[in-house]
């Protein structure tokens, strides 16, 4: 008898707490506003797990105190436009003053998304557009809009975008955690021995144990980037939710394991990631103005199965309780971003990605006879690095139905930038949009309205 099928089941998925933070951004220029995303922190042997609570606090009380009424300057605006120009001859002033960059800067003028990219060859410039808010932190620490409590755009972000791109081209930018095949040889050898449930708690011990540290894998950005921590941050989320070691804050979405029927079946190994989907880009005639359209997030299942030497991605038959859990996560998405900031920032990172393919693969700097060095070389404007993320402590947990114990494993977030920068669609009227943006630039700032 198949144990793994029928007797237990596992969450292969991080648990448990740490308090001390590193903060080296503030040195770079940065203001310190990256090293922690999510409720997450990654220490020196890169192992992810939850923060504190105590720690979240202080936290966001020292990033309140490190932005002061600087983001009070930043106020809302429905087509914010945000100067590329303007931005890198902030930072070079602040690279030859070895100060810190100032808020407007940091956070992309308060942009909430882009929306609009206008080419601006006369004034030698590009710019990013889109609704924008004063600039505050809330009560975990992450950067918002005053009015929508949404995280707000990161030039750091950006950057790595930008720097990425063109090697993203093959891969997309992903992650996934994964339990080991080493860790799954072990788990079956130890269920093949355990012919009775016996201490439920007492053999989801064991199984944690069997199983040992999951994999995190990043590709497609730096791994130690707060990009790739947006990334792992979103995907552990995730999987917490879905297997019910977090309430969602969401009516209508449940946990994966609440949604198996007593005495139903289920795959032992779905596997959960998100993707992301936009429509065409919209573009005036010329190339030389953008939209961004009707881009939301999706959640993808599939079910694995366990082997002698791993897992077989994919290999099982598709589980229907998975892709219901799936579509309430989908359709369920933006409400769980306003619960959950993380989930937004990951919205926040493929739309930056998407603007940096669109610039890269239309060539819109050449077009605006504009120079990105300063953006693109490390040399010239060197990030904040922080721990590579590694791995992930198992915790077991399971819910009974009859008889059976379902298990469940890995998941990762994945998504093409490319794929969205090529289509395109033409729509006249956005000639007069980047007419009008381009008229109404003021003397001095970097953004405008």
């Amino acid at each position: 008898m198949n144990l793994i099928r029928t007797v237990l089941s596992a969450v292969l998925i991080a648990g448990g707490m740490v308090v001390a933070l590193a903060d080296r951004a503030a040195a770079q220029g940065f203001g310190g506003f990256g090293s922690v995303v999510g409720g997450i922190s990654i220490d020196a042997d890169g192992i992810v797990r939850n923060l504190d609570p105590q720690a979240i606090t202080s936290l966001a009380e020292e990033r309140r105190a490190a932005l002061g009424t600087a983001g009070e300057a930043v106020g809302e605006g429905s087509l914010r436009k945000v100067s590329l120009a303007k931005v890198i001859a902030a930072l070079e002033e602040s690279r030859d003053n070895g100060g810190v960059l100032p808020a407007e800067v940091l956070f992309l003028g308060g942009l909430q998304r882009v929306t609009h990219v206008f080419v601006d060859p006369e004034g030698r410039d590009i710019i990013l557009a889109g609704p924008a808010e004063r600039i505050t932190v809330d009560a975990t620490g992450t950067v918002v809009g005053a009015t929508s409590r949404r995280p707000l755009l990161q030039l750091e972000d950006f950057v790595v975008a930008l720097r990425a791109i063109d090697a993203a081209r093959a891969g997309g930018m992903q992650c996934s955690i994964d339990p080991t095949p080493e860790g799954i040889k072990r788990l079956r050898a130890m269920l093949s021995r355990q012919q009775t449930i016996g201490n439920p708690q007492a053999t989801f011990q064991a199984m944690q144990e069997a199983v040992g540290q999951q994999a995190v894998t990043v590709s497609g950005v730096p791994g130690d980037s707060r990009f790739a921590r947006v990334l792992v941050a979103a995907d552990y989320r995730m999987k917490r939710i879905g297997m019910g070691l977090e309430e969602s804050g969401v009516a209508g979405l449940s946990s994966y394991l609440a949604l198996i029927p007593s005495g139903g079946r289920a795959a032992t190994l779905p596997r959960f990631w998100l993707e992301a989907e936009y429509e065409p880009l919209s573009r005036d005639p010329d190339e030389l103005a953008w939209r961004i359209d009707g881009r939301r997030m999706k959640c993808l299942t599939e079910s694995d199965v366990a082997t002698r030497d791993g897992i077989r991605r994919g290999a099982a038959a598709k589980d229907q309780v998975a892709e219901r859990w799936c579509s309430a996560m989908t359709d369920h998405y933006d409400d769980l971003a306003t619960v959950e900031p993380v989930f937004a920032e990951l919205v926040n990172c493929v739309d930056l990605a998407v603007v940096a393919a669109l610039i890269h693969g239309r060539q819109l700097a050449d077009r605006a006879d504009l120079n990105l060095d300063v953006l693109l070389d490390a040399q010239r404007l060197p990030l904040p690095k922080y721990e590579v993320p590694t791995s992930v402590p198992t915790v077991a947990s399971g819910l009974k139905k009859g008889n059976t114990w379902f298990l469940s494993a890995s998941g990762g977030v994945q998504f093409q930038p490319w794929q969205f920068a090529t289509a395109d669609r033409q729509v006249a009227e956005l000639a007069g949009e980047r007419l009008a943006a381009v008229s109404t630039r003021p003397a001095a700032g970097c953004h405008w309205d």
